[in-house]
């Protein structure tokens, strides 16, 4: 029985199969578990028996795949004992609870451990100004790196939504910069989550000018921006 309550090994034919194309049999194949991934979040090639429909020669690969349900759901039920795969299984599960069609590829680095989800109308995992995904991402941390271990950032973006926050919160934090040093007074930005507060005290932390600290309690804690010839409050 999978997560959501339903029986995937008894489902229609027609959704555990799909078919898809590309300039070789292996890149149709890779189009196929794309395809599938969104309905059965870890889908694995094991759980997948490929038909080849056109093999290359004359245009096109196609390539038709067919889910063993009860394959997907013996993987779906496991979890996963790599930091990566619990990562890539935490988000696909989620990403299905939502009912957004979406893949995830997971980047690993010495220092970072990542979660990019691609995907049309992602704005409900991202929730108003981030919130959701950054509920997710504190939760990664506790699932992922388990058993104490925080040798690595967790990071998960949608759509590139890291990226375009954190530009968006520099050109804040220039704004009252600039303000700061021409008035010579102390300025608030707006209300920030704990994350997006690292990342203005980070990015204004090699300047000599000016200084940060945060006032006000959550949910509308505020970071302030004071001259450094001004004692901060």
């Amino acid at each position: 029985m999978s997560s959501d309550g339903n029986d995937r090994s008894e489902l229609p034919a027609d959704d555990l199969r799909a078919e898809a194309s590309g300039p070789s049999v292996g890149e149709a194949k890779w189009a196929v578990m794309k395809e599938l991934e969104p309905r059965f979040p870890g889908i694995t090639s094991d759980c997948v028996e490929f038909q080849v429909l056109a093999d290359g020669d004359d245009g096109p690969a196609r390539v038709a795949g067919r889910v063993d349900g009860g394959a997907w759901e013996e993987i779906a039920t496991t979890v996963p004992a790599e930091p990566a795969e619990r990562l890539r299984d935490l988000v696909t599960r989620v990403i299905h609870a939502l009912g957004l069609k979406a893949t995830v590829e997971i980047v690993e680095t010495a220092e970072e451990l990542r979660a990019d989800v691609d995907g049309d109308d992602l704005g409900l995992l991202i929730g108003k100004h981030g919130a959701t995904i950054d509920a997710l991402q504190h939760l990664a941390v506790r699932i992922v790196l388990r058993d104490g271990v925080r040798d690595k950032q967790v990071v998960i973006d949608a759509a590139g939504y890291r990226g375009r926050r954190e530009e968006a919160l520099q050109r804040a934090a220039d704004r009252a910069v600039s303000e700061a040093l021409e008035y010579g007074r102390a300025v608030e930005l707006e209300p920030m989550r704990a994350l997006e507060r690292k990342v203005v005290h980070g990015y204004l932390s090699d300047r000599t000018d000016v200084t940060t600290h945060s006032e006000g309690d959550e949910p509308d804690r505020r970071l302030v921006v004071t001259p450094a010839s001004q004692p901060a409050s």
